[in-house]
């Protein structure tokens, strides 16, 4: 298996500086600007915590996932993401042991990742994220 350290945690919320507020309070602070993530309709706020991220997600349109998931269940972790080192590699693999998907090939994610979500009928009730970071040797 691939997985290499957990990648981040994302938590759902209607408004990014409610949503910030307990981590605010917790001496965390934004790791860099908000980024938008055109291919998931979200805007994305990331606190590092260790080697770890916890990504607060709004929607930047009406028919982003995170809007249909804020209707349907409210503010609240969203998912949980891995790295991996070869997520097309990971994709196939995993795919030979039955896992299903949301889309048939990964897709651009924040900071030049590539990332792809495992359905959650899979996942044991969990939205699972691959994260593939860039090949760049001073990533972190």
């Amino acid at each position: 298996m691939s997985v290499t350290q957990l990648d981040h945690v994302a938590v759902a919320t209607p408004d990014l500086d409610t949503g910030s507020a307990p981590y605010l309070a917790l001496g965390l602070h934004p790791e860099g600007p908000d980024e938008d993530v055109q291919t998931q309709g979200v805007r994305v706020r990331a606190f590092q915590v260790g080697e770890t991220l916890i990504e607060l997600l709004t929607p930047t349109r009406p028919d982003s996932p995170i809007a249909a998931y804020l209707e349907k269940r409210g503010p609240g972790l969203h998912h949980t993401a891995y790295r991996v080192a070869d997520l097309d590699a990971e994709m196939t693999r995993l795919r030979g042991e039955g896992a299903r998907f949301l889309s048939e090939a990964p897709t651009p994610g924040r900071a030049g990742t590539r990332v792809a979500f495992l359905h959650p009928k899979w996942g044991a009730g969990t939205l699972i994220e691959l994260v593939e970071h860039p090949r760049d040797p001073d990533w972190v």
